[in-house]
């Protein structure tokens, strides 16, 4: 009997989604067999050991964002485009091998995929602590997101693959708990790490837990039944350069110029990527993600929504960090902490959601949701250099809150409007919008706070090649003092903030908009099969 690894979101806003099995065949796997002969599950060490994975693979993706102040001003000298790619290489390349990887494991045994994701994620890294040029953070940021992708379905079919049917349930809750707490622990641990040293710090802090994940996967997890699963590397390449390409276009508009070869090049390439993907996907008679799923408007509502959701929310992440240490003055480690109650958010506001849907319905819930999650992004938009925290952490707060108001009732549509056996592939599908989300509000974000802020510096700064960053607008205004070096140190942060209002409120227009189209495919109530 054939049967697909679960995934899951690796977001670290992720709320709790069910995950189950997809068979091959048009019959669902038996359950897992009990008695004295049989295992009934992971112990607890296997437990521990698949949350240390977890924690790690997620919570680099929020931690990163805390070092782009340090990056930013190391001697690296990276430009604003490669700062987005440092974020998001990692991101795009962990959303787009997610299914494939999954499918991996299956066929080629799952204890062995775990080790090779550990071992990619690690040496990614470590790549990134050593390297020399930022080309080379991004090309280990880049291995690190293919390890990620390995990682994650991973630790969730070795926990649940031989577990009694009884453990199923809570054996899913404590993985998904897992990539949520793993957001307060990727900017706590992150800015504590980054507050002992350099952004090198960050990278290095990460090999010792990842080393110690490597002997425990080796030396305590049981090795798993192999299946025949399909593995397409043609459909997995398509659709990772089609995303690249697209996030290229995004990313080098303001540097390059919106009607530039690369930029216009960009885009073109990634509509011929993605509609081969596409095409070559509905000629194969077992696609690895099916897009004729798109035809259920429940699916199309859940996958838009999803992304609308963490578009807002990474939008967002992406500029946390700066603006809390740039404008605000903390160190990372108080960025951090700062942050926590958008987690705090993330992991009560799905409570909430349960009880408006019985009082509201699932379409009105799903519409309330991102309608506090533009709401937050709008708050965010009224913030300068001189704003007190508290209205910064109301409009954070309320994107959090707003994305753990829609996404379980979007998840849960798209898996009860899908048979049994496409379980698995409603699974991938939500892992894949989540995450390309988050990749295109990070692209989203950090170009429209470039193209803003070198369009609103001072004059003296504004030449022919002006600072794309603020800490590259520091180091040429390191030999002004006095008042006029004051000054021009305030209208730096005064582009910074008025770019940063600007990008939020476009996510927020975003989010509207799409969000009305999420509320026409929604269902009026719950579909169930």
């Amino acid at each position: 009997m054939t049967r697909t690894t679960p995934t899951s979101s690796a977001s670290p806003a992720s709320p709790a989604s069910p995950a189950s099995s997809e068979s091959a065949s048009p019959h669902p796997p038996n359950p897992a067999p009990t008695g004295p002969n049989h295992p009934t599950g992971p112990n607890r060490l296997t437990i521990a050991v698949m949350c240390l994975c977890v924690t790690l693979v997620v919570g680099m993706v929020s931690a990163v964002n805390l070092a782009i102040p340090s990056l930013s001003r190391s001697p690296l000298h990276p430009s604003a485009e490669a700062v987005v790619w440092v974020v998001d290489g990692y991101v795009v390349f962990f959303a787009c091998l997610l299914v494939p990887a999954g499918a991996l494991a299956d066929r080629l045994g799952r204890k062995g995929t775990l080790l090779s994701g550990m071992a990619l994620f690690t040496a990614g890294s470590a790549l990134c602590a050593a390297a020399p040029g930022i080309a080379v953070v991004i090309a280990g940021r880049m291995l690190s997101g293919v390890g990620a992708a390995a990682v994650l379905p991973t630790t969730l079919a070795l926990l649940v693959a031989d577990a009694a049917p009884e453990r199923r349930a809570r054996l899913v809750a404590v993985w998904a708990s897992m990539t949520g707490l793993a957001a307060v622990l990727g900017n706590v641990g992150g800015g504590a790490a980054l507050q002992a040293g350099s952004w090198r710090a960050l990278f290095v802090c990460v090999a010792p837990p990842a080393l110690l994940a490597l002997v425990l996967i080796a030396a305590c997890t049981p090795a798993a039944v192999r299946h025949d699963r399909p593995v397409s590397p043609l459909s997995a390449g398509l659709l990772t350069a089609g995303f690249l390409s697209l996030l290229a276009g995004i990313v080098s508009g303001p540097e390059s110029g919106w009607l530039s070869v690369r930029t216009v090049g960009g885009f073109a390439l990634a509509a011929v990527l993605l509609t081969c993907w596409v095409r070559y996907e509905l000629g194969r008679p077992h696609p690895m993600l099916d897009p004729r799923l798109f035809a259920l408007p429940v699916v199309r509502a859940g996958a838009l929504g999803l992304a609308l959701a963490f578009v807002g929310m990474f939008g967002l992440f992406y500029v946390n960090g700066q603006y809390l240490q740039y404008a605000q003055g903390h160190s990372p480690l108080g960025a951090g902490v700062r942050l926590l109650p958008m987690a705090a958010a993330l992991l009560l506001a799905p409570r909430c959601a349960t009880a408006m849907e019985q009082r509201l319905g699932g379409r009105a819930t799903v519409g309330t949701g991102l309608l506090v999650l533009a709401a937050g992004l709008a708050t965010v938009s009224t913030v300068s250099a001189h704003t007190p925290y508290v209205r910064y952490a109301a409009g954070a707060t309320l994107t959090a809150a707003g994305c753990g108001l829609a996404t379980p009732l979007l998840s849960h549509g798209m898996m009860s409007a899908l048979p049994p056996d496409r379980a698995g592939t409603g699974s991938g599908l939500q892992s894949l919008a989540r995450e390309l989300g988050s990749a295109l509000g990070i692209a989203i974000s950090g170009s429209i706070v470039t193209a803003l802020f070198t369009a609103h510096l001072p004059a003296v700064l504004n030449g022919p090649h002006p600072p794309t960053t603020v800490a590259a607008a520091e180091r040429q205004l390191s030999g002004a003092s006095g008042p006029a070096g004051g000054g021009l140190h305030d209208a730096v942060l005064d582009a910074f903030t008025g770019s940063l209002d600007v990008a939020m409120l476009v996510l927020a227009a975003v989010v509207v908009a799409g969000g009305a189209l999420v509320v026409a495919w929604y269902p009026g109530r719950r579909t169930r099969t």
